[in-house]
């Protein structure tokens, strides 16, 4: 039997089990809004884990970390540096989250916003930054589905059909069965990637060089430069420290984050998720070793594309059976759907319920809401594949763009938890100088001093809303929402 016969075979009975399962999730609760946003915020400990989860483990982690890792060589710890401190906004954040969600009826960040600053408007402004960011992230997955595809089946299914297929399932069983889909899926899904990554990290070191020690050390002999600051391509340490600072306070942005916290059944159950996301991020690990693997390999042929070393490495040099490549795939795929899952999900009730919801959808019913929300799942997921299409030169670069928008939400969502007396003025004149100076200087100008252009956009967003805080006096004085009190 051909090789890639076999490997799509493996890959399209996998996606037929991820549908079959996101499918039965289905049930009764998902005809309400709560139910299909939040499912029913009856979501226990270890169905949140892997849904959170599957936030780090995306097509990011199965083709960007080992190609970031593969070009840069040390700088790519920024990413485990960043994820050691997104259990903090867990543990700080989230009970308090879900606690208003439930009290107040919050379904999205935007719910939030708009009911403490008693503002639709900021609201909105705030899911319009969601969908903005939220597009690009599912982009990511979309591209990485369609590259998975296309190396694993030596070009049998092309980057288009690839990326097509994983994502017609993806949307087909959110669409049907909201979050308790997704839920299920990422529970099957993360499983299966979690025992294909460490394979990978482990088997490959180990057929190449010996062990992972044995790796490191013909890479210190030969090409020290990758194991020190400031890497291979000479990334400074300010840009390194700011991709840390704005992936870390963005990630704490993120609207999926946020409707998460909704679904949880107590804040208690956040806390010990808090207590073991870490163990997430270490299974990044393995994947990085297989960027570095790919510096002695391919130091006389560099790569034209770094995100493809995992598939270079697993098809063209360690020399593995089709099966195991047809497992690798999957693998990756699930990296891929589970995120890309959860992030259409979110980008559909972000768009309908903060930005059409005050608009063109005022006054809708519950059932018109949910339907349209669905609908958004399929109209959102086609848009990213359409950029998907444009073939992103880096998977990475892509991902800390999206980072340095949703980054600008900052102050005003911190004004909505921890801080009341932040005027509606101030934190919406912060957001819109803030992700107008972040778009400027990622399309049009330089970010000064080599920095991530979100930290300085970021830095400008707090500026105004501490000058507008002091020096332009409110027209009239807001009622403090009782949740601040």
């Amino acid at each position: 039997m051909n090789d890639s016969i076999i490997v799509v075979g493996i890959t399209l009975t996998y996606l037929a089990l991820v549908l079959w399962v996101g499918l039965r999730a289905r049930g009764q609760k998902n005809s309400s809004l709560e139910g299909y946003v939040a499912g029913g915020r009856h979501v226990g400990v270890v169905i949140l884990f892997f849904i959170l989860g599957a936030e780090i483990f995306s097509a990011f982690a199965f083709l960007g970390a080992p190609g970031w890792s593969y070009q840069h060589g040390a700088p790519a710890f920024y990413i485990l540096a960043y994820l050691s401190l997104i259990p903090i906004t867990i543990w700080a954040m989230g009970p308090r989250v879900a606690k208003l969600g439930r009290e107040r009826g919050y379904l999205t960040q935007g719910d939030m916003i708009a009911d403490h600053y008693q503002s639709k408007s900021l609201g909105m402004l705030a899911g319009i930054i969601g969908v903005l960011a939220l597009v690009p992230y599912l982009t990511i997955q979309i591209a990485g589905a369609g590259l998975l595809f296309q190396a694993a089946t030596d070009g049998l299914i092309p980057f288009w059909l690839g990326a097509l297929l994983a994502f017609l399932v993806v949307a087909a069983y959110v669409f049907c069965s909201g979050l308790n889909g997704i839920g299920w899926t990422n529970l099957l899904q993360g499983i299966m990637m979690i025992v294909i990554a460490w394979f990978l990290g482990l088997s490959i070191s180990e057929r190449l060089y010996g062990g992972v020690g044995e790796m490191f050390s013909q890479i210190q002999l030969t090409m020290p430069e990758y194991l020190t600051m400031p890497g291979a391509t000479g990334m400074n340490w300010g840009y390194f420290s700011t991709a840390v600072l704005v992936s870390a306070f963005g990630g704490a942005m993120w609207p999926h984050l946020f409707m998460k916290f909704y679904s949880a059944d107590s804040g208690k159950t956040l806390r010990k998720v808090s207590v073991f996301y870490p163990l997430y991020a270490y299974l990044l690990v393995p994947l990085l070793f297989i960027g570095f693997a790919g510096i002695l390999i391919f130091s006389d042929s560099p790569l034209e594309r770094s995100d493809t070393v995992l598939l270079r490495m697993v098809m063209d040099v360690a020399n593995f059976s089709p099966w195991v490549i047809g497992l690798m795939l999957s693998g990756a795929l699930a990296a891929a759907m589970s995120t890309g899952a959860n992030l259409a999900h979110t980008a559909a009730v972000v768009l309908v319920r903060d930005v059409a919801g005050p608009t063109m959808m005022k006054g809708a019913s519950e059932k018109a809401v949910i339907c349209a929300t669905r609908w958004s799942v399929l109209g959102l997921s086609l848009i990213a594949y359409l950029f998907a299409l444009a073939n992103p030169s880096s998977l990475v670069l892509l991902l800390l763009g999206a980072y340095g928008l949703i980054v600008q939400l900052f102050p005003m969502v911190i004004g909505a938890l921890f801080m009341p007396h932040l005027r509606r003025a101030s934190v919406m004149a912060g957001a819109l100088f803030g992700s107008l100076a972040y778009l400027l200087m990622e399309f049009a100008w330089s970010s000064p001093l080599g920095w991530h252009a979100g930290i300085w956009a970021m830095l400008l967003n707090v500026g105004v809303v501490t000058a507008w805080q002091w020096l332009v006096k409110p027209m009239f004085t807001k009622k403090t929402p009782t949740h601040s009190q």
